[in-house]
């Protein structure tokens, strides 16, 4: 037996003194005891209610027998993919197998299925016929009523359906699971279990369905586009736990589908609990000798200071999974978190990142939303900052400050990204400052993602000047700092929207700003997103209008193609594109031109269009500093559906 860890095998449970546990939790990760994975969090909120939960990890899809180490539990199955959408966890936007897992010892692929929940669920209903299964994670949140699929490319039933389990918990899920586990200890059957908020039931009484929204049927969805948006623009307005409403789906004219509205949002002092639980910080010891958890060591020494968004990106599933109310830990959490890192081993003094979906959000956007919740209607952000908005970063500074100031800590980072609209809403720019002088290190993330405002008006995001101008103050400050740092953009590709049009347009900037991106990849169009239904449906479901969406892969590969210009490699498809939309005018030798009239396959005749990448005056394609020294870096997220480019702009 492991000290510490919670039982993974029926030896583990008879040293522990358990005949039987109260749940048997199956996930496709393998289990890591920290707060950075939901499994982890359940596991522990659940022992902290006075409940026993076993591990099965990873078992083999396609033995029945290895659902079956632990016996029966007493009260049910508990059934998660982990912490990503197992289809996003195997495949690339191009529909490739992806070469490793960080969530499988070593890296290993292949030890979880496709569309993981469905599969455990089924393998466990082979042979526990009557057990409850209770199914959460992102996977389970994301697919919770009818959804388009990209990898099959249609319509999907809910997954409580296809996975024949009892209930979804949905979002973050330490409140509804508590509340399951209770009703079932009382001794309350499973399918009467309709009441509670953060779930999804099914049901074949709609008479029983009270105050709720119908949505249109799941044949209306599947067959009509339309129908789809409209059905998902209700779902997107209902996200909040203050003013949503219940909401169901009907199946064959006699199932019925019905989400309640979301858990409320935790305490402060219930977030604290939930990251004070006694985790033991490490990958279970049995994965040790296949060479641990990759994903593991990536936030090993970070530190998650917040959940919720209301930065509301239209490509990002967080309104769907955490909401858009803003919940923080306390300094007090934190900083006795910090304090762990110092008496372990392996921490040389660096906390890798103190934050969050957005790092300077410590509170929600406005007083009201703990109330009223946040407006269905309106974005807190977009297209400009609310006039409600209180922004304040004195919180996250004196935080900030607090945990640099331990002894035993050599530097802060904020590796979470920022929201620069946010930021240049604040009239005192100290936090810029601190920023820049203390927690990072030569490079800022900041996500403009695009550079033309019909894109950016589908994603959700500020024109561009905004982005400029933020440029600006970043460059100042740092001037004024005497310091030589970088601000990365992130961008994206083929998001619905953007045409070949607004992708040369995104060329000419990054040619005009010296820019040079590394990474390129598509708008992946991964469940619960309001991006998602555009690219499926072709209209914005909240406003109803038709939207461009770019599906054919030569149009993606020249859009994806004109980001990196300058390689040699990309320069067909770059002319293809270019003369496409009559912009000769980009062929040639002139410093604002994408390519050469000819591919330039030497490098001394190519000149500033060399394989090299190099300009004529011999400057790399990304400027430099005085010092000669070149912005660049990989961006570390391989499931990332974005763009990274490379390079300080240069000032003029």
């Amino acid at each position: 037996m492991a000290l510490g860890f919670p039982p993974i095998s029926k030896k583990d449970m008879e040293e522990m003194g358990l005949s039987q546990v109260d749940f048997v939790y199956v996930c496709g990760d393998a289990y890591v005891d920290h707060s950075s994975f939901g499994s982890a969090i359940i596991t522990r909120t659940l022992e902290a209610h006075g409940y026993s939960v076993g591990l099965i990890c990873q078992p083999d899809f396609r033995d029945e027998n290895s659902i079956t180490v632990l016996g029966e539990p007493r009260l049910g199955f508990l059934v998660s993919a982990g912490n990503m959408d197992s289809m996003v966890n195997h495949y690339t936007v191009a529909k490739k197998r992806r070469q490793t897992d960080a969530y499988s010892p070593g890296g290993e692929m292949g030890k979880r299925p496709d569309y993981a929940t469905i599969v455990y669920c089924n393998l466990i209903r082979k042979v526990y016929k009557k057990n409850p299964i209770i199914v959460g994670g992102i996977e389970a949140s994301l697919r919770r009523l009818g959804h388009y699929d990209y990898w099959s490319n249609k319509v999907r039933r809910s997954i409580l359906l296809d996975s024949g389990a009892d209930i979804i918990s949905y979002g973050m899920g330490e409140i509804s699971i508590v509340e399951i586990a209770d009703a079932l200890a009382s001794g309350m059957d499973v399918a009467d279990i309709t009441f509670i908020n953060g779930t999804v039931y099914k049901t074949r009484d709609e008479e029983n369905i009270y105050d709720a929204i119908k949505l249109p049927e799941f044949e209306e969805i599947k067959e009509d586009k339309k129908k789809y948006a409209e059905s998902f623009g209700i779902q997107y307005k209902n996200t909040d736990p203050f003013n949503g409403k219940r909401l169901y789906e009907t199946y064959d004219k006699s199932l019925f589908v019905v989400q309640n509205p979301p858990s409320r949002p935790l305490t402060q002092q219930e977030f604290d609990d939930v990251y004070e639980r006694p985790y033991m910080r490490a990958w279970h010891p049995v994965y040790d000798k296949m060479g641990g958890i990759p994903a593991f060591s990536e936030i090993k020494f970070s530190i998650s200071s917040n959940r919720g968004c209301f930065g509301e990106c239209n490509f990002c599933a967080l309104t769907f999974h955490q909401g858009r109310i803003v919940q923080a830990r306390s300094h007090e959490s934190i900083l006795k978190e910090a304090k762990i890192f110092l008496s372990e081993k392996d921490f040389k003094g660096y906390i890798h990142d103190v934050g969050g979906p957005t790092a300077q959000f410590r509170k929600p956007a406005c007083k009201k939303q703990l109330v009223n919740g946040a407006c269905m209607n309106k974005k807190c952000l977009y297209p400009k900052p609310c006039p409600n908005i209180e922004v304040d970063h004195n919180d996250y500074l004196k935080l900030l400050k607090e945990l640099r100031e331990l002894k035993g800590v050599k530097k802060v980072f904020v590796r979470s990204g920022i929201r620069f609209d946010y930021l240049l809403a604040d009239k005192d720019d100290s936090f810029l400052r601190q920023l820049c002088k203390y927690h990072i290190s030569g490079q800022l993330r900041v996500a403009p993602e695009h550079i033309s405002d019909n894109v950016l008006s589908k994603m959700g995001k500020p024109s561009v000047s905004v982005y400029d101008k933020f440029i600006e103050k970043f460059d100042k400050v740092n001037k004024d700092l005497g310091l030589q740092q970088y601000a990365v953009p992130y961008l994206m590709s083929s998001h619905p929207g953007s045409t070949i049009k607004d992708a040369i347009a995104l060329a000419e900037y990054l040619c005009k700003h010296r820019l040079n991106p590394d990474q390129v990849q598509d708008f992946y169009p991964t469940p619960g997103t309001v991006s998602t239904c555009m690219y499926y449906t072709g209209i914005d479901p909240l406003t109803m209008e038709k939207v461009y969406v770019a599906k054919d892969p030569h149009e993606k590969a020249m859009q994806r193609a004109l980001i990196q210009y300058r390689r040699p490699e990309n320069y067909e498809l770059v002319k293809e594109a270019l003369l496409r939309e009559h912009r000769e005018d980009l062929i040639g030798f002139g410093k604002e031109c994408l390519i050469p009239p000819r591919k330039v396959t030497n490098d001394k005749a190519a000149g500033r269009f060399g394989k090299s990448g190099k300009l004529a005056n011999g400057k790399t394609g990304s400027s430099k500093t005085g010092n000669g020294k070149r912005a660049s870096g990989n961006r570390n997220n391989s499931s990332s559906n974005k763009t990274k480019a490379s390079g300080k702009r240069k000032r003029k």
